[in-house]
């Protein structure tokens, strides 16, 4: 059904000429969307977002994308609860409002920032006001605030192999068999596309998804030790 509904959007949007987005795709829909092949582009309101919308059309730009930004904030931070990212998800939830109606939230200073589709931006400010004990406004902003997004620093590992699995066991403190379960569950994502091929030889710029732990980017082998061992670089968001 996920793949009809990208042919539906694909044809609509080459057949009358105007572009035509999606709702925000998890990891699975993008995932399913990237085996498709068919062209579109993908943007979540910053660099590096989980969630992202597609967009099927002709030069298509960020600022075409139906994404608004709304920051929502303590009325009084002072006796605010300490809000945590499944606090803003589930008072968002509790509204009725659907899960693909939202992109990411990132929480800084118990303020969250929250990527939606600009549809249900205005019930989301009319409507959300209490999480939890504390009281909250919410306002739209233009865009995420500089540096929210801190960029990570590259790291440096020592592996056995370029194969997934060695990889995400040393980047993730793992061992071979516990790496190898987040395979059979489906939660190992390379480039948006689902992966249960423990061998993978992972390749410059790679981006890699590991669901409950966390994102990383492969950056390239830098050399190799006197034990004949891989040093590689990466970025672990």
């Amino acid at each position: 059904m996920i793949e009809k509904r990208f042919n539906e959007l694909y044809g609509r949007a080459y057949e009358r000429q105007y572009n035509v987005f999606s709702e925000f795709l998890n990891l699975e829909e993008q995932s399913i969307l990237a085996t498709s092949f068919l062209p579109c582009k993908k943007y979540g309101g910053y660099d590096m977002a989980e969630r992202v919308v597609a967009g099927f059309g002709e030069n298509i730009e960020n600022s075409d994308f139906p994404i608004k930004c709304l920051v929502i904030s303590p009325v009084m931070s002072k006796f605010a609860d300490r809000l945590s990212h499944r606090d803003f998800l589930g008072s968002l939830m509790n509204l009725g409002i659907k899960r693909e109606m939202l992109g990411d939230i990132i929480v800084s200073d118990n303020c969250g920032y929250l990527l939606c589709l600009e549809q249900i931006a205005d019930y989301i400010r009319d409507n959300l006001t209490r999480i939890k004990h504390t009281s909250v406004s919410v306002k739209e902003v233009d865009s995420l605030p500089e540096n929210i997004i801190k960029e990570p620093e590259p790291a440096e590992l020592v592996v056995s192999s370029l194969r997934l699995d060695v990889l995400i066991s040393a980047v993730y403190k793992l061992s071979r068999n516990e790496a190898s379960k987040l395979f059979s569950a489906g939660k190992i994502f390379v480039n948006s596309k689902l992966t249960e091929n423990t061998s993978y030889q992972v390749k410059e710029n790679d981006r890699i998804s590991v669901r409950g732990f966390g994102r990383f980017i492969f950056l390239e082998q830098l050399r190799k030790t006197k034990k004949d061992r891989l040093v590689v670089e990466i970025k672990k968001y």
